[in-house]
């Protein structure tokens, strides 16, 4: 008598949960496959909300990650607009909102991440967007092409990104910020300068070491009244500070929870049936050496497929650079590596990044401890994102490079480890 098929349930129908549930069936497993989403939209990609698709560039049906009939032709369970409410490590099971429990034999927790909501005065009004879903999207491109003005809260990448698609629209744009400047506490003061320096070329007005009191009426427009009492007027409001692991469910059933899910370098919890990947993961990655939660687009991507792989009982051991890209005006640029704050000596800079004439600078910046490079970033530059996570890797590792030569751009960067 045969044994029964295996049950594996991803809950998240996100980036990671579908490039999980597309690995399985790579990889051959002929068991039940069931992804859940609470949102009603097949699974997507995240990055062009705030790029392609705002900016008028994309065309909507662009950002799925897999045309709708694929997951019925591969036999993958999607179950749309369902919350799940509950885990019971014991049993194996997860209550779901409206239908009954399911239960599994392996589960992947890819639930992401959620909006850090701004708890003021006024942010109930319908003028006041946050940006984490398609319907935002769709909801934030709409009132960018009536050309109004822009109030954007927060200057992390989201609120930039943001900034240059309303500019784009050619929207009037403030952007408010309690830091000093944007992107301070990832890129640092150095480089983060410079996407301040971008951005006001590209006409964003900043207003810097102030917050956001509450949001009130001026006329018929919104008033968007600052902690230094000044007012920005507006008729649209973008809130970016930031997200949060979607942890609820796996901190209820008992699963460890550290900034994120715990896990190990095979993303698995503590729970032998239990694993987690995407944003939701805290997980150890080697190369770092330390437990890390990486909330970008390809961490999602890649860490659903070795999710899968060690679902299916496969030697993983995840242990990838991170990497992010962002398009800001006639910037574009490619991040690879980990630091963290005050994580680094020095910042070397190989080109010139000053911004002329408005013009977007071409650079890579590393970012540098002991002679050892943790980080790197080109901008406007290409096809040097091998040779950079090369570099990262032996800086993580403890190699030290020449730093005159790192900075030299006549020195090709494959040169520098030889």
């Amino acid at each position: 008598m045969s044994e029964p098929a295996s049950t594996f349930v991803i809950v998240g129908a996100s980036l990671a949960g579908a490039k999980a549930a597309e690995t399985l069936r790579a990889e051959g497993f002929t068991g039940r496959v069931v992804l859940i989403g609470d949102e009603t939209e097949r699974p997507y990609e995240r990055p062009p909300l705030s790029k392609g698709f705002l900016q008028g560039r994309q065309e909507r049906d662009k950002v799925f990650v897999h045309d709708e009939g694929w997951y019925a032709a591969h036999e993958v369970e999607l179950m749309l607009g369902r919350r799940a409410t509950g885990l019971d490590l014991n049993t194996r099971t997860v209550m779901l909102d409206g239908v009954e429990p399911l239960r599994y034999d392996k589960l992947l927790l890819a639930t992401g991440s959620r909006v850090r909501e701004l708890n003021r005065p006024g942010t109930e009004l319908p003028e006041v967007h946050y940006l984490r879903s398609i319907e935002q999207a769709d909801a934030l491109l709409a009132g960018l092409r009536s050309g109004g003005r822009v109030a954007v809260v927060g200057a992390g990448w989201i609120g930039l990104e943001v900034a240059a698609a309303a500019r784009a629209h050619g929207c009037p744009v403030t952007v408010v910020e309690v830091d000093k400047l944007p992107l301070r506490q990832v890129l640092g003061d150095e480089v983060g300068a410079i996407f301040r320096d971008l951005h006001v070329a590209n006409g964003v007005d900043f207003r810097f070491r102030t917050g956001v009191r509450e949001f009130g009426s001026m006329g018929n427009r919104l008033s968007v009244v600052l902690d230094d009492s000044s007012e920005v007027p507006a008729e649209l409001v973008v809130v970016g500070i930031g997200v949060q692991p979607a942890t609820e469910l796996a901190q209820a059933a008992g699963l460890e929870v550290d900034n994120g899910v715990v896990t190990d370098a095979s993303l698995r919890t503590a729970d032998p049936h239990v694993y987690a990947c995407g944003d939701v993961a805290a997980s150890f990655n080697p190369l770092i050496g330390a437990r890390i939660r990486v909330e970008h687009w390809a961490n999602a991507l890649n860490g659903g497929q070795a999710a899968a792989r060690s679902m299916l009982g496969q030697l993983v051991e995840y242990a990838r650079v991170p990497y992010f890209f962002s398009d800001q005006h006639d910037l574009g640029m490619e991040y690879s590596g980990w630091v963290a704050p005050k994580g680094y000596d020095r910042v070397v800079f190989r080109g010139d990044p000053s911004i002329v004439e408005g013009k977007a600078p071409e650079f890579i910046a590393f970012w540098v401890r002991d002679g050892r490079v943790l980080a790197g970033m080109n901008v406007n530059i290409w096809d040097v994102t091998g040779p950079i996570q090369q570099l990262v890797r032996a800086g993580h590792a403890g190699r030290r490079i020449d730093l005159a030569a790192l900075a030299d751009p006549t020195t090709p960067l494959q040169e520098l480890l030889d």
